[in-house]
């Protein structure tokens, strides 16, 4: 069944979900074509080299257990309940026994405890044309400041939505994504917390691998 694409070195690393972050020697996997992450993210450079692969996230070219490394980037916050399960499975189905998951999602509890304690001042409704894109509109504030509910920390609780495939529609915390790796077997590496982009969403990466 293995037919889908392979790294330079012969070795089968995702990049699921890949958006405007593709990577270097990595298979990148969207549901965008290059085309249109040049449009949706115009002030970053493509290179002419680059492939994306519209891969079936959920029904992966691969065989069982012949992916050396699963990365998924602020993707499975985007997947509806009922798409939960077949990611994870999909992901457990095709990777090695020792191969790597690396997830990275917004730390939901951590969004909550800003939104709490951030003002609750509207000021404008949403906009997504190019102008309020390039000036950070978000509701009027034109910053990704997490000061008032009514700006960017919107966008970190319910996604940017500037695009269909931009909504997000489930939410992590480190004690479920811990339940869920332990649930399909797989061992816990690493924990770790980042601002996404520096400045924006706190974000929790995963790194684990499957027994």
């Amino acid at each position: 069944m293995t037919a889908g694409a392979r790294c330079a070195d012969g070795t089968i690393r995702l990049n699921l979900g890949c958006g405007g972050s593709p990577l270097p020697d990595y298979v990148n996997v969207d549901m965008d074509s290059l085309e249109v992450l040049r449009e949706r993210y115009p002030q970053q450079h493509f290179s002419n080299d680059l492939l994306v692969y519209d891969y079936d996230i959920f029904n992966l070219p691969y065989d069982d257990g012949t992916v050396d490394e699963v990365r998924a980037d602020s993707l499975i916050e985007h997947l509806p309940f009922v798409d939960e399960p077949r990611f994870f499975h999909e992901v457990q189905r095709v990777l090695k026994s020792g191969g790597l998951l690396r997830l990275a999602t917004p730390d939901f509890e951590a969004a909550v405890k800003e939104w709490l304690a951030a003002k609750d001042e509207w000021k404008e409704f949403y906009r997504n044309d190019p102008d309020a894109i390039r000036d950070k509109h978000w509701f009027g504030q034109y910053s990704y400041s997490t000061e008032n509910r009514w700006g960017y920390l919107s966008a970190m609780i319910f996604g940017s939505q500037n695009g269909a495939g931009q909504f997000h529609t489930n939410c992590y915390t480190v004690p479920k994504l811990q339940a869920i790796l332990k649930h399909l077997g797989f061992k816990e590496q690493e924990i770790t917390r980042y601002r996404w982009k520096g400045d924006r969403d706190v974000m929790i990466q995963i790194l684990a691998r499957k027994l």
